[in-house]
């Protein structure tokens, strides 16, 4: 008799984890699927940034210094500030600014990227070159940008992003609880830092 109630448990314990790890199967499922679907719209690239040092030496009398003076370069700094700490209590945010990824999504260059793709780049570089321009590693040598300057070659292949409305609105949007109304139109010019044109020639 004793026996029976124990082969009665046995199956029952086993029949309660059958069932269990069938209801956790569409979760799993659904979670690799997902998963597939990223992968699948995000093309693999080997492109890493590469910071603020390699692209300073060429482009440090008008670029660099453009944005040296723009909020982007101060983008990290600005989250220990009063108004950020203010901010980051209204949210009920856990830690301060500077630790927080809600944050640094938008407050740094490269958040999110894998550890190894971003080893040279620093949280102090804010929104940097690369913030906007995309990782620099196959594009950042003088050869591969005079090149591209001169026509010759494909800037996507090498991971050099051109600057649209959609890919500032996935930082200056309405999810920002500092959001302002944003004119991509009117932005632009105000943070463009080309060559003059008789630099070009």
């Amino acid at each position: 008799m004793k026996l029976l109630k124990v082969v009665a448990i046995v199956v029952a314990l086993g029949f309660i984890i059958l069932l269990a790890s069938m209801c956790g199967e569409p979760e799993k499922a659904q979670a690799q699927e997902k998963a597939a679907a990223l992968d699948k719209a995000s093309p693999k690239t080997a492109f890493s940034y590469v910071g603020l040092k390699k692209c300073k030496p060429c482009h440090l009398k008008y670029q660099y210094n453009k944005w040296k003076e723009d909020p982007h370069a101060k983008a990290y700094t600005e989250l220990a500030s009063p108004k950020s700490l203010e901010v980051a209590k209204k949210l009920g945010l856990k830690e301060e600014p500077q630790k927080s990824a809600q944050c640094l999504s938008c407050h740094v260059t490269g958040y999110g990227a894998a550890e190894n793709l971003k080893k040279d780049v620093t949280l102090e570089e804010g929104v940097s070159c690369e913030g906007c321009h995309g990782p620099g590693s196959s594009y950042w040598p003088m050869s591969v940008m005079k090149d591209l300057a001169a026509g010759k070659g494909d800037a996507k292949a090498v991971g050099l992003l051109a600057q649209t409305e959609e890919s500032c609105k996935k930082c200056h949007n309405q999810k920002s609880p500092t959001y302002k109304p944003f004119d991509f139109k009117k932005a632009l010019p105000v943070v463009a830092h080309a060559y003059p044109k008789e630099e070009t020639k």
